[in-house]
């Protein structure tokens, strides 16, 4: 079976290695995906949901991506370095408030060229899709033709980057000379995990996919990732039902709500770095990494061996409020 056409633009595969004092801690093995290793201005797992997107995109004739994000987006930021790279224009609404001193993700996204458009956090809830279409609109007016992007680049197009990440991981399974008895993803948006979750199926389910939702509900994104996955059978034959109640998400871990920290999760990041020489972001994979390890210490996971844990990404997230906490 055929996976749609790509642009090839993240650093791959990206490397596979133990984390050995963490996996000493727990006394399982844990072992990391360094997907935070894909690029420097597009680092983190959206660039794999992008190489499929603007593909799609650049075969549609469009010449400006138009998406959407918080106010420290890793895909936002992704995208504003895709389009600059590929010569496309890059509208991103953002749900917060522009700041003089502007940090992280939004400098890097301002200098790359994207223009930015600020919401308040009801309009990005409630009118986010007009926004969108009206901007599309008039940038279709003004002579050039807009692509709109999902937030996280997760729609049935780009969950295929994780497809083709799961590819990935079972060719580099031979090269280790096991199996992975599962694999963690942090859920955000959904895409990722779908990608994951379509190609495991499609190899027979040798292995259990996990998602950590770090917003929202599980309940949500099951519903979410089989719309995905409905999404993906449009563009090729994916040979499984799809059964919402195989979707396994780990709910539990959003904590305070999306980038929001509390501060067990942010000493956590803290220590594994410390053991590790590993960094987690505040928003996405510490909170993932921190539910993992409690699920394991409570015993959650006991029959998993060998897991593997998708780090997505997310560096560029620490702002100074968070880093101030730290």
């Amino acid at each position: 079976m055929k996976m749609p056409e790509r642009i090839r633009l993240a650093n791959l595969p990206t490397k596979i290695e133990k984390l050995e004092r963490l996996s000493q801690e727990l006394g399982k093995n844990i072992w990391i995906k360094r997907d935070d290793q894909t690029g420097m201005e597009v680092s983190g797992n959206k660039v794999r949901k992008l190489e499929f997107a603007a593909k799609e995109a650049l075969d549609r004739g469009c010449n400006h991506l138009i998406t959407c994000g918080g106010i420290q987006s890793n895909h936002a930021r992704a995208t504003a370095a895709v389009a600059a790279k590929l010569g496309m224009g890059c509208t991103l609404v953002l749900r917060g408030e522009d700041k003089e001193d502007r940090e992280g993700n939004l400098f890097l996204e301002t200098l790359m060229g994207a223009q930015v458009v600020f919401v308040t956090p009801e309009e990005f809830e409630n009118s986010l899709d007009e926004i969108m279409e009206g901007l599309k609109a008039q940038i279709d007016l003004d002579g050039k033709k807009g692509y709109i992007l999902p937030i996280g680049a997760s729609n049935g197009i780009g969950s295929f980057g994780y497809l083709n990440a799961y590819n990935e991981i079972a060719a580099q399974e031979k090269e280790l000379g096991f199996k992975f008895d599962a694999i963690v993803a942090t859920v955000g948006s959904g895409g990722t995990f779908a990608g994951l979750y379509a190609g495991n199926r499609m190899d027979g389910g040798m292995r259990d996919v996990l998602g950590i939702n770090i917003s929202s509900t599980a309940e949500y994104f099951r519903e979410r990732v089989v719309e995905l996955l409905k999404e993906m059978k449009g563009y090729m034959e994916i040979p499984f039902e799809i059964e919402k109640e195989d979707i396994n998400i780990i709910d539990g871990y959003p904590g305070l709500g999306y980038a929001l920290s509390r501060d067990e999760e942010l000493q956590f990041i803290k220590w594994l770095a410390r053991l590790e020489g590993l960094v987690l972001d505040p928003v996405y994979t510490g909170k993932a990494m921190y539910g993992l390890v409690q699920e394991i210490k409570a015993g959650n996971l006991d029959k998993y061996g060998n897991i593997l844990f998708i780090h997505t990404g997310g560096i560029f997230g620490w702002t100074r409020e968070v880093r101030g906490r730290i």
